[in-house]
């Protein structure tokens, strides 16, 4: 028996890039979709959540796999680990093949996933090799497996354009690596799900790898020169440096894009080879997307549209940073058992409670901390020097936030839309950090109260020392913050058509 468009799917990395982006085209598409997550607090309000079944799993975790796979016929496995260190080429495999055989013994009856181009002899990075052992664990399972090749993927947010759009937009001349010569085959983010929407109804029989690509093939300094065009910037001088190694590159790319080291390396130790696919076989079971597929100019176009209209609708910036905290706040963080700093401030203003949570669902990004900017500056390049993520990162959306979502280096971890806003630290500390922002109404009845809080776990005596060290900017950051986000808000209150200005 084929699968149909009304098949029962789960995806895995259902909160990744990609994984965001399939669900919802799957539910346009008629299928019955389940998705399978460690922490569904992360999909608390995506668009889609009311319209897919969320289970907790891990793929780590073996036991928690055969209900997730209960009456499933198509698996979509999007997981890989960008940015882990160490021995993740074997976790990734173990995973890999707890996922085999779960679908094996749960009768699910397609397995698509998708890996990596990469060339066929020769030594792959450590990433490509990974993502192409999981891909052979997959197609021994016995379960009937299209694994996708893609390489470069162009689409808004994606940790590949965002490399290269921050690289020609910051640097009106290029030293590069001698891999800006290489011959990459970029294809545009709805070509990919183009191609996982259609593979879940291919012939039950076909198991076996697909080469996926654009209809171009360019060199990555065209791209970033393709780019360039796109934007209306003029095209710029690329030289490629023999000396340039692809540590030292990753540095640079740390250094001058908000994509942070971890990210960088897989993606720069994969462009040491032509990354072009060797067939187009995946034509045969799946014809092109109607208008066929999309150019390389175009698609940077269409990415450029989304990011400056805000419609970026997932992004890089909120894959899961490694070694960063993800243990929610204790409610009641001076009882946690742990030694605990505070830095609390309370304002009241006759802002409206509306006016002021805007300005607090908008903070961070384009739309700055509200206080000393040359101070956050320092301390997102002191991130960025080693190996963090940095201030860079941005938001995903100039005007909501969304749990789960990544705001400069913190992390969305609880969003009360209307009263509270609170962002757990992944910048680089001795400890475990958090910042609370809270709007209520004032008791009076009119205006509102702003409430701030600032919360510290030290780790040994350096996250001791940290804290005092810091204290005396404390005094001047957070105070600043305070007062001019309650000045933002009561701005906007008395600039609101029909308002009468405060006295």
């Amino acid at each position: 028996m084929e699968t149909s468009a009304q098949s029962r799917v789960l995806v895995t990395g259902a909160t990744g890039y990609v994984g965001g982006r399939l669900v919802p085209r799957l539910i346009d598409a008629g299928f019955r979709v389940r998705v399978l997550v460690r922490d569904p607090v992360k999909l608390t309000d995506v668009p889609w959540a009311s319209e897919v079944e969320i289970v907790t799993g891990d793929l780590d975790d073996a036991s928690t796999l055969p209900a997730a796979m209960e009456g499933v016929e198509v698996l979509y496995y999007l997981v890989h680990s960008m940015g882990k260190a160490g021995h993740f080429r074997d976790q990734e495999e173990r995973a890999a093949d707890n996922v085999a055989r779960a679908a094996k013994n749960a009768g699910v009856k397609r397995i698509v996933y998708l890996g990596g181009l990469h060339p066929e002899n020769g030594r792959l990075s450590e990433h490509l090799e990974s993502r192409k052992r999981v891909g052979d664990v997959l197609l021994a399972s016995g379960v009937p497996t299209v694994a996708l090749q893609a390489g470069v993927i162009i689409g808004s947010g994606s940790t590949s354009f965002e490399m290269v759009r921050h690289l020609t937009d910051v640097l009106p001349y290029m030293p590069a690596p001698r891999w800006v010569r290489n011959r990459i085959q970029p294809i545009a983010v709805r070509d990919v799900l183009y191609y996982l929407v259609h593979s879940a109804t291919v012939p039950s029989d076909v198991n076996r790898t697909f080469d996926i690509g654009g209809p171009d093939v360019l060199r990555y300094g065209q791209m970033m020169n393709g780019y360039a065009l796109e934007a209306g910037l003029k095209q710029r001088p690329i030289a490629a440096l023999p000396v340039m190694t692809p540590w030292l590159a990753s540095q640079w790319v740390n250094l001058v894009t908000p994509i942070p080291r971890a990210l960088a390396v897989p993606i720069i130790a994969s462009l040491q080879f032509d990354c072009v696919a060797h067939e187009d076989d995946i034509r045969t079971l799946i014809p092109d997307p109607e208008g066929g597929l999309t150019p390389y100019r175009r698609a940077v176009r269409l990415a450029l549209e989304k990011v400056n209209t805000g419609a970026v609708e997932t992004s890089w910036q909120n894959a899961v940073v490694l070694g960063a905290a993800s243990d929610p706040l204790p409610s009641d963080p001076e009882w946690a058992g742990h030694t605990v700093f505070l830095d609390i401030k309370q304002r009241q203003s006759s802002a409206d409670p509306s006016e002021l949570w805007k300005v607090i669902e908008g903070i961070g990004g384009e739309n700055g901390w509200y206080s000393f900017p040359l101070a956050w500056a320092a301390r997102g390049w002191m991130d960025k020097l080693v190996g963090g993520v940095g201030l860079r990162r941005g938001r995903r959306s100039a005007t909501e936030l969304h749990n789960g979502d990544a705001l400069d280096f913190w992390r969305v971890e609880t969003i009360e839309r209307g009263s509270l806003l609170r962002l757990r630290a992944e910048m680089k500390v001795p400890g475990l950090a958090w910042l609370e922002m809270r709007a209520t109404p004032a008791d009076h009845g009119q205006g509102s109260i702003y409430d701030q809080r600032a919360v510290f776990f030290p780790r040994g005596l350096g996250g001791r020392l940290y804290w005092f060290s810091i204290l005396p900017f404390h005094g001047v950051i957070f105070t600043g913050m305070a007062n001019r986000i309650t000045a933002a808000a009561e701005k906007a209150t008395t600039t609101k058509p029909g308002s009468t200005p405060s006295p």
